[in-house]
């Protein structure tokens, strides 16, 4: 399985330095178009020989959320939304720790096909697997107690189209869907925590960063990956 560092999302090395305040260039990979593109082929892939594709940020990503939700003494029944779902290695990996209130949205058909698959062959049937974009959810999207985002921020933000608004959009979404005092888990590589917490201010609150690998280049150590929670506030 893939690796951060050969993710989709390293594609976006392009950025600009984030200590001058500079945003990103825009990308295909904001687009729906390069993810249906991308998990058709996945979906083929998988349906040739089995293979369930990339994950995204590695294992070690899931690892460390699950360790801290289960640190956290959070109830197997919490609703938890995965955003982004991709192809519901993490519903998988959720499920197998004993959650049992899963729902996972992507806006790829393909990709909520891959996962409906996966799930199937996993035998967990009892998953919720929706086609939504987050940007324009259902009304009946909501009240979960935990949302989790690995990666998908981090793809929306490079839409060559709008990005201030998507990201204010992103942000509109996340509370409609949890819960006031409900936890948003996030992972990103293109974003610092600072940046982070500019963009999450309005109306969440930071809980705690979690450990994630860091890496030295030059005499400079730092993070590749960020991972923070967040607390919705009423």
């Amino acid at each position: 399985m893939a690796s951060v560092e050969s993710s989709h999302v390293s594609q976006s090395s392009s950025a600009q330095s984030a200590e001058e305040g500079e945003d990103f260039i825009p990308s295909k990979l904001g687009t729906k178009e390069y993810w249906d593109d991308a998990y058709r082929r996945e979906l083929q892939t998988y349906k040739d020989i089995g293979d369930v594709g990339e994950i995204w940020f590695g294992e070690g990503s899931m690892n460390r959320v699950i360790k801290w939700m289960e640190k956290q003494n959070i109830p197997e029944n919490a609703a938890i939304l995965d955003i982004g779902t991709g192809n519901g290695v993490f519903l998988v990996e959720l499920a197998k720790h004993g959650f049992t209130n899963l729902t996972g949205i992507d806006y790829s058909s393909a990709s909520i096909e891959l996962t409906r698959n996966i799930l199937e062959e996993e035998g967990l049937i009892n998953i919720n697997v929706q086609e939504q974009d987050f940007l324009n959810p259902s009304a009946d999207l909501k009240d979960f107690d935990v949302c989790i985002d690995k990666g998908t921020f981090d793809a929306i933000s490079l839409n060559p189209e709008g990005r201030d608004m998507t990201k204010l959009q992103y942000v509109t979404s996340l509370r409609a869907v949890l819960k006031p005092q409900g936890q948003f888990v996030i992972t990103s590589c293109n974003w610092t925590k600072e940046q982070l917490l500019q963009i999450f201010s309005p109306g969440f609150e930071l809980l705690q960063e979690l450990p994630t690998p860091r890496f030295q280049f030059g005499g400079v150590t730092g993070n590749s990956v960020t991972a923070l929670v967040f607390k919705r506030l009423s």
